[in-house]
């Protein structure tokens, strides 16, 4: 059942979006975000609740007409030591820099969900979540792990860190601390004295925690802090705490200064880091705010005069220039160094020259100043016409005078450890300083359009612009490069939940691309078996070790000759010594034959092991070998691909959680013979029948529980996140999530002589020798066949949507089970299923094609469930082609006499009247996810549906002239010509502009699409490809292994 939901944003923009209740407020979600055009945000109900994106619809209380608001938040971004961490529109968060130290959150990154803050330590972070939970992950040892106190940490309100440990203020004021224990991790001692918390202040490796009452608690190194018991008694109606300190060696040292109600202030920590203010006692009265340096403090009293104390060197003593630190409004520091802007704007510095104490070769431009910003030893003040001064250490960004000319109109400075970056007016950036740790952004320039804020690491800088997208730059080591997850800063249509909404269920593509369309179900099915075909990389090194092995065995064993062949019946003579490995002497053919990767084949048709000799392979002087190069495949994951090789190997990319990382494995993967895949995870099919698998462990990632029984495995079955393969004896062998069939237990007995196997979205029918059928996996995606159980006799073959299956008996007649919105239900039509001949599928509909030649519909309407506005045109109906759209999903038959008739969602091309009267003579149809594209005698295309999407061929319709194949990723369409080459339409984004690439799209042989790209093989055997980077447009980084394919 279908409801109707007003979703609209805090501008007042609205959209209406339908949802099945069956479908996941996720997919609500996304469907909105996408028909607003709009980033990653948050469903909110009228009682403001946030509605939970994994939980089904039907269980949200969601009613038809309700008003929900779509709440997007703008991308906030935390910098550790040398990493980043972004929270998201939507409440989640990616992380990218040093790994170890916090740069990769993919372990926790199923829990970061509602994330409300985030906080670091200089190596972990902490995300405070909606509901009170938190989420670690970083080095373990500095607060990156808080399993120790998971159980607590529940209703936190506040999360505060040291250098290495956090602490985290609940609802009810108690404290939970977790981390390296001397740096306050440990609270243990003073646990019982932690209740009704009002706020914590923390130095590098001490906390400090102010009671309700007014008093302090503190906590770690004594020597940063850690005790104030010498000071305890003064400590009552503490209304701030400041403090100053730095690190040294493995450790710090640090101290703290707390603003009573009354204005005075008490101090502890080390000493000679003003931990000891009895000097300047009496002059700390009426105390407004403090600053620190490292080794310093700075009040600022009531009048407008300020007091320092600490170490002299480095800010604690203003005797030098007490008599112009009058009306100060603003104190900013460096490590050693203060600077105060006065109440005319002008500015006093103290403290180490070098460090920005010393202003005096800049003090007549200091006029009129509006903020300072500080790096590790240097200022940057911004002046109130736009332009900015800066001083101190050139090295830190004390020296602007190469940009001087381009900093006009900053309205915001930022500050990492030795460079600034600005932001001016019109959204650019200007940065100077280190140009190794972020002074120098002139390789990002272009991207920096539009800046709304940004972040800054030790050594890297993060730009958030006005379109959600973030630009890094910097040290690698620092967290300078987010290409890893830059595909998440999307605040327009975000290309994965874009791909996800657009590409749902794509059966009709995997039918036409050879792919098991149910192991499909929800993966996002970008094709790029091109982008991993080609010649293996021979070194000039790989040569000469070779020929250096021939030469130390040329004197005691003879030379041989072999004629190896290539399928194509080309040859090659090829010398090797008996004492060089397979795989050596394979990579000199396939050098020489000018071919990919491949495996040589003896005469009686047995594999040669790559890593034995040729001595042990018993090959004989004058043997013929045969190099077998097979097409490479390729499979995708939700995020990732993998790749068999003509060679029989595995190449992998993608998300490493979802099975773009197979380097655990990797030495496994030989000879490998076919790849399936759930949502998150890949099974290979070796050789030897053996299965090798890899990816996320709940999603089939994870075999070792069967692997001694995955023998002999014949076929492999994938539903979204359980693989069920079928052995040699007939049995059968499941893993992966148990809710989604990968748990056939209950079953197993039964499962005994299985000829084939089909999945819906969690759960599997397979096919017993005798007709019967068996099912398992969720109940409401047609793992429970009992109400059927009698019916299913002599079944011949099984269809699945997406919640639902329907078997072919032996009579031609049709058995539904599962969810019966979703096709489950035939009873209607029942009547009608009489000599069925072919049945296919849309993501909750079935259309069976009866041996009359008639049709006959059924499931949800919106998915072409009903076809009875076009029933008595579909006569003689030959082939039936399915677009899956965002707006519905669409039917379209070819009859006999060659016209077409189209039903479902017209959106989504289910209305052809437009373009009915030139429909004749149909030969073929392809679809992308929004339109159709019919393909006549002629040679020329006719288009209908979301024009977007490639509906409207009308701009390139004169060059539509003898196309002889056409090929479609989800909104585009590509056609080849007799001539060999490529009209493009369609969404230019995923494909439908291939203008870049059009001089090179000559002798175009063939075409392969992805969801979002194109790839065109030449006769040459070169590759082309165009369309969306990251979705396959963009082959340059492989584009050399991509020749002779």
């Amino acid at each position: 059942m279908s409801i109707a939901l007003d979703v609209r944003l805090l501008s007042g923009r609205s959209v209406r979006v339908t949802a099945d209740l069956a479908e996941t407020v996720g997919v609500l979600k996304r469907r909105a975000e996408t028909a607003l055009a709009v980033g990653k945000g948050r469903l909110v109900d009228s009682f403001g609740g946030v509605l939970d994106a994994d939980a089904p619809i039907k269980r949200s209380r969601l009613q038809n007409g309700d008003s929900l608001i779509l709440y997007i938040n703008k991308i906030q971004l935390q910098a550790a030591d040398s990493a980043f961490a972004a929270i998201l529109g939507d409440g989640s968060v990616v992380s990218w820099g040093d790994v170890q130290y916090g740069g990769d959150s993919i372990a926790v990154q199923d829990q970061l969900k509602n994330v409300q803050h985030i906080q670091s330590s200089d190596y972990a972070f902490a995300a405070l979540l909606g509901d009170g939970s938190v989420v670690t992950w970083g080095d373990a040892e500095f607060g990156g792990d808080c399993s120790a106190v998971q159980g607590q940490l529940k209703n936190m309100q506040q999360i505060h860190s040291t250098s290495g440990a956090f602490a985290a203020i609940s609802g009810d004021g108690l404290v939970v601390t977790w981390g390296a224990a001397e740096g306050g991790g440990d609270s243990s001692s003073v646990q019982e004295q932690l209740k009704n918390v009002r706020q914590i202040q923390v130095s590098r490796g001490a906390f400090a925690a102010v009671l309700r009452d007014g008093t302090v608690v503190s906590w770690g190194l004594a020597r940063a802090g850690g005790d104030s018991s010498a000071v305890q008694d003064q400590l009552k109606n503490v209304q701030h705490i400041q403090s100053c300190g730095y690190a040294v060696a493995a450790s710090c040292v640090c101290a703290f200064a707390a603003i009573l109600g009354d204005g005075s202030v008490v101090t502890w920590g080390l000493s000679g880091l003003g931990g000891d203010s009895s000097a300047v006692h009496d002059q700390l009265k009426n105390v407004q705010q403090i600053q620190a340096s490292d080794m310093a403090f700075a009040a600022i009293l009531g009048n407008g005069s300020v007091v320092s104390w600490g170490d002299a060197g480095s800010g604690g003593d203003t005797t030098s220039v007490q008599h112009q630190l009058k009306n100060v409004r603003l104190v900013q520091a460096t490590c050693r160094a203060f600077a105060a802007i006065l109440g005319d704007g002008s500015v006093v510095t103290w403290g180490a020259a070098h460090t920005g104490g010393d202003s005096s070769a800049m003090q007549h431009e200091l006029k009129n100043v509006q903020h300072i910003q500080a790096s590790h030893c240097a200022f940057a003040a911004l002046l109130g016409d736009g332009s900015v001064v800066s001083w101190g250490s050139v090295e830190h960004g004390g020296d602007n005078s190469i940009v001087q000319d381009q900093l006009k109109n900053v309205q915001h400075i930022q500050g990492a450890d030795t460079a600034f970056a600005a932001i001016l007016g019109d959204g650019t950036v200007v940065t100077w300083g280190n140009i190794g740790l972020g002074g120098d952004s002139s390789a990002v320039q272009h991207q920096l359009i539009n800046v709304q804020q940004i972040q800054a690491t030790a050594g890297a800088f993060a730009a958030v612009l006005d379109d959600g997208s973030v630009v890094t730059w910097g040290d690698l080591e620092y967290g300078a490069d987010s290409s890893a997850v830059r595909h998440h800063f999307q605040n327009s249509e975000s290309d994965q939940d874009y791909a996800y909404l657009r590409g749902c269920l794509p059966k009709a593509r995997d039918t036409r691309l050879g792919i098991d369309s149910n192991a499909q179900l929800e993966v996002f099915s970008i094709v790029a078996a091109i982008l991993m075909m080609g010649n293996v990389e021979f070194t000039e090194a790989g040569e000469a070790a070779a020929l250096k092995d021939e030469a130390a065995v040329a004197k005691d064993e003879y030379r041989w000759k072999e004629q190896d062949r290539f399928i194509s019946g080309r040859t090659v003579a090829v010398q090797g010594s008996l004492h060089e490995e397979v795989g050596s002497f394979k990579l000199r053919a396939q050098s020489a034959l000018a071919v990919g990767k491949g495996r040589l084949v003896d005469s009686s048709g047995r594999v040669l092991d790559a890593s034995a000799t040729i001595n042990d392979c018993n090959v004989q002087n004058g043997d013929s070998l045969t190099l077998h190069v097979s097409r490479s495949q390729a499979l995708a994951s939700q995020l990732s691909f993998a790749a068999i090789l003509g060679d029989g190997s595995v190449a992998t990319w993608g998300a490493p959680e979802t099975g773009g990382d197979c380097s655990g494995v990797k030495n496994q993967l030989q000879n490998v013979e076919q790849i399936q895949a759930t949502r998150s995870a890949f099974a290979a099919i070796l050789a030897s029948g053996s299965v090798v698998t890899w990816g996320d462990a709940s999603s089939g990632g994870d075999s070792s529980a069967v692997q001694a029984k995955l023998k002999d495995v014949q076929q492999i079955q994938a539903s979204g996140r359980a693989f069920a393969a079928i052995l040699g004896n007939g049995t059968v062998m499941t893993w992966g999530h148990f809710n989604a069939g990968g748990d056939s237990s209950a079953v197993h007995d039964q499962l005994k002589n299985v000829q084939q196997i089909q999945s819906s979205g969690r759960a599997f029918a397979a096919v017993l020798q005798d007709g019967s059928v068996v099912t398992w996996g969720a109940p409401e995606d047609g793992g429970d066949s009992s109400a059927v159980q009698d019916q299913l006799k002599n079944v011949q073959q099984i269809q699945a949507s997406s919640h639902a299956f329907a078997a072919i008996l032996e009579d031609r007649s049709v058995v539904t089970w599962g969810f019966s919105r979703a096709g489950g239900n035939s009873s209607a039509v029942q009547a009608q299923l009489t000599n069925v001949q072919h049945i296919q599928a849309s993501g909750a509909a079935f259309a069976a094609i009866i041996d009359s030649g008639c049709v006959v519909t059924w499931g949800d309407f919106p998915d072409g469930g009903d076809s009875s506005p076009v029933q008595e045109q579909l006569k003689n109906v030959q082939q039936i082609q399915v677009c899956h759209g965002v707006f519905g999903t669409a039917f379209a038959a070819i009859l006999g006499d060659g016209s077409v008739v189209t039903w479902g969602a017209a959106g989504s091309g289910g209305d052809s009247r437009a373009v009915q009267e030139q429909l004749k003579n149909v030969q073929q149809i392809q679809a992308s996810s929004g339109a159709f594209a019919a393909i006549l005698p002629d040679g020329t295309i006719v288009s209908w549906g979301r024009a977007n999407d490639g509906g409207d061929s009308s701009y390139v319709q004169h060059q539509l002239n003898n196309v002889r194949q056409v090929q479609s990723s989800h909104g585009a369409f590509s056609a080849v010509l007799d001539d060999g080459s490529v009209v493009t339409w369609g969404d230019a984004r995923y494909g439908g502009d291939s203008s870049d690439v059009q001089a090179q799209l000559k002798n175009v042989r063939q075409i392969q699409a992805g969801d979002l790209a194109f790839a065109a093989i030449l006769a040459s055997g070169r590759v082309v490809t165009w369309g969306y980077p990251r979705a396959g447009g963009d082959s340059s980084a492989v584009q050399d292994q991509l020749q002779n394919v």
